[in-house]
């Protein structure tokens, strides 16, 4: 009888409010369905506190399991954070730490390092380590982490060759895809319509359906009625709160209820673990990402706090809030341990969230990186790493550290500040200096690649 409420409820777009058991049968281990949006930004989720943006799908998600306030991506662009899920691996370690292929700037003071092009075929990915486990897996949206954009089924470095049965495989649309508008440009409703296929085919097997949606990536552009819909709100005139987006925003959101109502319909509501988060926050120039500073490609917190809802039913606390601060891989090694797949051979790069998701456990970890060795044609950021280890998060700016232009590092108390506007490291000159040591031990203990000074071109002698 329960199960029957249980689909009936998610039918209705409500299953992930019911408390539910765990699965019936033990030796099975959970489907996932793993949804990433793109360039949406933690304040772009109602469940994060937006009254603008309507997630009424992705709210309820947040609310049957645990909602995390300081979610973080794993780099600041999108091709390393996927690197990081795929692998549980700190993109510095894979030294792939800028969108594939990204880009040398020839008239910049420092050199970046030629990073990796593509995740490499050496890699076990989560998608194989499933795949042995007897999982089906599925890619629904965009991979971004081959050689370049030119998808070929099989090829190597496309989804196929990484653990990846099923693959429908798409990217952001070109401007003239929106403007004028086309119908689902960004290909929301085909992504969704796609993955519910999957489940319902591999009702009988666990599953692995990757929904790597498109939104909310510029170009923008969405159907007029519904964009009208967001400039007719109060509040449509903040800089945080952008109507297009909104609309991108509001049909993947349904997106999300659809994939919840196929659950529900094939019996699978209660035996799914479900994640919701994005690959990085939003750009800052075209939506600010208040409380926060910065935005897309910078180590502010606009850059890469991110929203991350994770519900597994019976096992994750409901209506529950974490404070602790997670990254992306570590995702990957939740994922395994709810699929019983040891992860030994792994660097501990990542943590597994499983315990802390069912007690509220402290995860008990000292710290977490980034190193963003890159410039970047979008915000204000110049290239950095960061640390935050407690309520801290010290910034090591490259150019002040290797040319003394500007400061070397800047330091912030998170609790007391979030939006990063009260630099501590004069105050605090010991905890930067300690919190730098550990940051330089951390990029020399993965091998990331550093960027070195660009040499002035010799001068010509005179005649």
């Amino acid at each position: 009888m329960k199960r029957l409420l249980v689909s009936f409820f998610a039918t209705a777009g409500l299953s992930v409010a019911l408390p539910a058991a765990g699965p019936t049968n033990a030796s099975r281990p959970p489907n996932i369905v793993f949804i990433l949006a793109d360039d949406m930004g933690w304040n772009q989720a109602g469940f994060n506190g937006s009254a603008f943006y309507e997630t009424p799908n992705i709210d309820r998600l947040a609310r049957a399991g645990v909602r995390f306030s300081d979610a973080y991506s794993a780099a600041p662009i999108c091709s390393p954070t996927r690197a990081a899920l795929m692998t549980g691996k700190y993109p510095a370690r894979l030294h792939l730490t800028d969108y594939i292929p990204g880009r040398q700037w020839e008239g910049k003071p420092l050199v970046t390092p030629k990073m990796q092009q593509g995740l490499p075929l050496a890699e076990r990915t989560l998608a194989e380590r499933l795949k042995e486990r007897g999982y089906a897996t599925g890619l629904f949206g965009k991979w971004h982490l081959a050689a370049d954009y030119d998808y070929q089924p099989h090829r190597p470095m496309d989804p196929e060759s990484q653990g990846f049965d099923t693959v429908f495989h798409t990217r952001k649309p070109e401007q003239a895809d929106v403007d004028p508008i086309k119908p689902d440009a960004h290909n929301a409703v085909e992504i969704t319509d796609r993955a519910i296929a999957f489940i319902h085919a591999n009702r009988a097997r666990p599953f692995f359906c990757y929904v790597a949606h498109n939104v909310v990536h510029t170009p923008l552009g969405e159907e007029p009625a519904l964009v009208e819909k967001y400039r007719r709100k109060p509040g449509a005139d903040r800089p945080e709160n952008i109507p297009v987006m909104a609309a991108m925003i509001e049909r993947m959101d349904h997106g999300v209820g659809r994939l919840l109502a196929a659950l529900g319909t094939a019996g699978l509501a209660e035996s799914t673990l479900i994640v919701f988060t994005s690959d990085n926050g939003n750009i800052g120039p075209q939506q600010a990402q208040t409380p926060f500073h910065g935005g897309k490609a910078t180590l502010w917190e606009g850059g890469i706090r991110v929203p991350l809802a994770i519900h597994w039913p019976g096992v994750t606390r409901a209506a529950a809030t974490s404070a602790e601060p997670v990254i992306t891989h570590d995702l990957f090694f939740t994922l395994l341990a709810a699929a019983d797949i040891a992860a030994s051979d792994f660097p501990p790069d990542g943590v597994s969230l499983l315990h802390h998701l069912r007690s509220g456990a402290p995860l008990g970890r000292d710290a977490i990186y980034w190193h963003y060795p890159h410039y970047h044609h979008l915000g204000d950021m110049r290239p950095a790493s960061a640390i935050r280890s407690g309520r801290y998060k010290l910034l090591e700016w490259q150019e002040g550290a290797l040319l003394a232009r500007g400061p070397a590092v800047s330091l912030f108390d998170l609790t007391a500040d979030p939006g990063e506007a009260n630099d501590l490291a004069a105050a605090q000159p010991t905890l930067a200096a300690e919190l730098c040591e550990k940051l330089l031990r951390w990029r020399a203990s993965v091998g990331a690649q550093e960027m070195t000074v660009r040499l002035a071109a010799p001068r010509t002698p005179a005649r």
